[in-house]
């Protein structure tokens, strides 16, 4: 199987490559800085000498887009939201140009598109779109805006012959150098992994292994288009969430923080707290439906499968730090 992944160089497209190379596809990954023999270069905006590795492919999964890991200036929210609807946009213009299209196009999307909420959690179905909760910032809002978008330049792409899937993805755990388990797990050695802000946002997440074998899954099944949710059935509050994590490294105690503590690390990582703040309580209708079964459904046993995976970490707290063993 042919396959070509614009934007494979982030944690996501990195466990793609890895996956779906060891696996034996041809895969080539589209990126604004080609080094490796099967890169090619783009600018993520407009049609290259790129988009004849469309032609012929069998699959193409964008992950393209800047990211999240950043203050939310006015600069960088529209760096997230032009790098993401330009990128879905020419990848559309590729596809429809192919006298060989792709059978599917996977587009990367986020779990983020869904509301700030705590009673009930959101299914492809259900699920409430976020953007107009009370009492949340406004780049909140902004974000939800991006996540719309992004969809709808893959949803208005004219490519008749393409199946397209929405992967409205949640956070993507993985022991790689960089990625949102490594920063938290970096709070939980060093003893500040408790709750943040009381701790009762959830959180969803999936493990990398389920996260490849959903893409796998979405693209074997021809009868499934549209947004997909890419979440364990196992979301939960981000005190339990983080209480699981401190076990899996034997750390026994995490210090709490408040919300302007939050507010304060943020700014000194040069991050937001959306990513800790907002509660995500995300489930896989669809996948479940159609039959998928989760590797790591709860997070306990995927949060010490990944510790297990993590190289030694050096000045570690903890008995968990010398861990032996082999990220979006």
């Amino acid at each position: 199987m042919k396959v070509v992944l614009p934007g494979g160089t982030g944690q996501v497209g990195r466990i793609l490559d890895r996956a779906l190379t060891a696996a034996g596809h041809e895969v080539t990954v589209v990126t604004r800085r080609p080094v490796r023999a099967h890169d090619i270069g783009w600018d993520g905006a407009s049609l290259g000498r790129w988009a004849a590795a469309i032609d012929g492919c069998d699959v193409v999964i964008n992950l393209a887009g800047r990211s999240v890991s950043c203050r939310y200036t006015a600069e960088n929210l529209r760096a997230m939201m032009d790098s993401r609807v330009d990128s879905a946009r020419v990848v559309g213009e590729a596809v429809a140009a192919a006298a060989r299209p792709p059978r599917v196009w996977l587009q990367m999307s986020t779990a983020t598109v869904y509301a700030h909420r705590f009673d009930a959690a959101h299914d492809e179905a259900t699920g409430v779109i976020g953007g107009s909760e009370p009492g949340v910032p406004d780049h909140w809002a902004y974000s939800v805006r991006i996540a719309q978008n992004w969809e709808r330049a893959q949803a208005e792409a004219p490519t008749p012959a393409t199946r397209k899937v929405a992967l409205r993805s949640a956070m993507v755990m993985s022991p790689d150098r960089g990625g949102v388990f490594d920063v938290l797990s970096r709070l939980a050695r060093l003893g500040l992994g408790g709750p943040v802000a009381g701790g009762a946002q959830y959180v969803s997440w999936i493990h990398d292994e389920d996260f490849v074998r959903a893409v796998e899954f979405l693209i074997a099944r021809d009868d499934i288009e549209g947004p997909v949710n890419l979440a364990s059935p196992g979301p939960l509050p981000y005190r339990d969430f983080m209480r699981a994590l401190r076990t899996a490294w034997g750390v026994p105690v995490g210090l709490p923080a408040t919300r302007w503590m939050a507010e304060l690390g943020a700014f000194a990582l040069r991050s937001e707290t959306e990513l800790l703040l907002k509660s995500r309580r995300v489930v896989p209708g669809r996948l479940r439906a159609a039959g998928f079964a989760f590797a790591y459904p709860e997070w306990g046993r995927a949060a010490t499968a990944l510790v297990q995976r993590t190289g030694p970490v050096r000045g570690a707290s903890g008995r968990g730090g010398a861990s032996s063993g082999p990220a979006v």
